[in-house]
């Protein structure tokens, strides 16, 4: 940030400020900014085309939160951790995937779901994964095994390496937490009437 300076007019020092940064618009920041943290993606990723749009979902998260920024190299700061972000979210997604695609692979082909239906259970996986992120490892995977991998409890218990009572607490748990999201979901889109926005539990049984 440019700093205040010492000048001498007709003989008499005066400290002059500088002038205020100017917080950019979006279009500034898109124009300033956009090709710099696709390159940045490009490189990170080996990929234009996974570049191009993580950049593009970066500004428009950019739209829809808007943030003033001091300067240029703090802008640059914030994008690069929101995409850095993106990235991460984009190799969970491909890796929940592949995981699909090898559960797949494993099976019969006499028992293989339709397309249509591989594509919702997929598409679930993401959204249960999305839910689960701040949950316990184990009781996130314990969740997905019992749910979307149709195993039981013992058989959850045997892949990893606890009790069943506990594979039965890390469902519980991970079942609580989902709903918990849902609602207060639901809530967030009901429109504002001035009432009271009701409280949800913030904590489910602890697991060892």
């Amino acid at each position: 940030m440019p700093h205040a300076r010492r000048v001498e007019s007709q003989g008499v020092d005066k400290i002059v400020s500088p002038p205020e940064y100017a917080s950019p618009t979006i279009e500034h920041l898109y124009d300033d900014h956009h090709d710099w943290l696709q390159g940045w993606l490009r490189r990170r990723l080996g990929n234009a085309a996974d570049a191009a749009d993580l950049a593009h979902d970066a500004f428009l998260r950019l739209i829809e939160k808007p943030r003033r920024f001091d300067s240029a190299p703090e802008a640059r700061v914030y994008l690069r951790t929101m995409a850095n972000g993106l990235c991460v979210d984009l190799w969970r997604r491909r890796s929940i995937e592949q995981a699909w695609l090898d559960t797949l692979a494993a099976r019969p082909e006499a028992v293989a779901p339709s397309a249509e239906h591989q594509v919702i259970v997929l598409e679930a996986l993401q959204e249960i994964d999305t839910m689960l992120r701040s949950l316990p490892p184990k009781a996130a995977r314990a969740f997905v095994l019992a749910v979307a991998g149709d195993m039981t409890h013992k058989e959850v218990a045997q892949e990893l390496g606890v009790s069943t009572r506990t594979v039965t607490t890390y469902v519980a748990q991970a079942m609580l937490h989902c709903l918990r999201l849902e609602a207060r979901q639901v809530v967030e889109e009901l429109p504002c009437s001035g009432e009271q926005t009701p409280s949800f539990p913030t904590t489910v049984p602890a697991v060892s």
